[in-house]
């Protein structure tokens, strides 16, 4: 066997002892941090344990049966859920499409633009969407206005930062192209970056609007409006059996627009 061979052998060697060790020292560490977290949550396997049959007693003897009578209560709060999510995703994603394109190192080359920008999506990402409710409620009162503004700023704190890093991922030999034709900047921008960044923005808005279904359920809990207030307020009456009608017809929306945004998205990508 040749020298050159061994050196590679020996080198591959090294490089695998190098790996198993960081790879130890990854697992090592991880267990460390789930110890730690137990210890400072206070967590107890035996009393989540011991918890199951109570946990099963609720559920079998207050929350189930759902009462299907109950079912006619939800469907106002159903749709105002709906049109809270919807309006609250249109909104903010072309809101969005700004502070993306702001956002973007290779659209807006100042730094002090791309990092205010990107800081101002950062802190509206970092404010849970139910806490926006929370403080929305003592300004504009309770209601489905509050809602769809907590929904909004959440939705561009999360849209913000993925069309910012879309327009990043661009293709730029495509925008050469462009740019190389004599396009001025808005032509570049239209045929060269807006086409490529159709994509991201059409699968992200829909991905966010599921999501706001999800949201505007938590957000109505505290009094944004929606099918989430109606839930709590039969809670707070303990009718946990009209509740978990509630439940479902919230499981039964998540279902039913997951399928319909998975459909629309394949038929404006064309994809199949």
């Amino acid at each position: 066997m040749s020298t050159v061979t061994l050196r590679a052998l020996e080198r591959i060697r090294r490089e695998n002892r190098r790996q198993f060790a960081v790879q130890s020292i990854s697992v090592i560490v991880a267990i460390a941090i789930v110890w730690w977290s137990v210890e400072g949550t206070g967590f107890s396997l035996r009393a989540a344990v011991a918890g199951i049959p109570n946990i099963l007693q609720f559920l079998w003897e207050d929350l189930l049966p759902p009462r299907l009578a109950a079912a006619g209560r939800y469907l106002v709060p159903a749709l105002e859920t709906l049109y809270m999510s919807y309006v609250a995703a249109v909104v903010a994603a072309f809101v969005s499409i700004g502070f993306g394109i702001l956002g973007a190192s290779n659209l807006v080359p100042n730094p002090v633009i791309r990092y205010a920008s990107r800081a101002v999506v950062s802190f509206l990402r970092a404010v849970p969407d139910v806490v926006w409710g929370v403080l929305l409620i003592g300004v504009v009162g309770i209601g489905p206005v509050a809602g769809v503004i907590a929904l909004t700023l959440g939705a561009i704190g999360m849209l913000g930062k993925n069309f910012a890093d879309a327009f990043e991922d661009i293709d730029p030999g495509q925008v050469e192209a462009v740019r190389a034709t004599g396009a001025n900047s808005v032509q570049v921008f239209l045929q060269g970056v807006w086409p490529q960044f159709v994509p991201a923005f059409i699968s992200w808005s829909f991905y966010r609007f599921d999501l706001n279904i999800r949201s505007a359920a938590i957000v109505g809990v505290v009094g944004g409006g929606g099918i989430g207030f109606a839930l709590i307020t039969n809670i707070r009456l303990f009718q946990y059996q009209a509740a978990s009608m509630g439940i479902l017809f919230i499981f039964g929306m998540i279902l039913v627009i997951e399928y319909l945004t998975a459909r629309s998205r394949e038929a404006i990508l064309g994809r199949s």
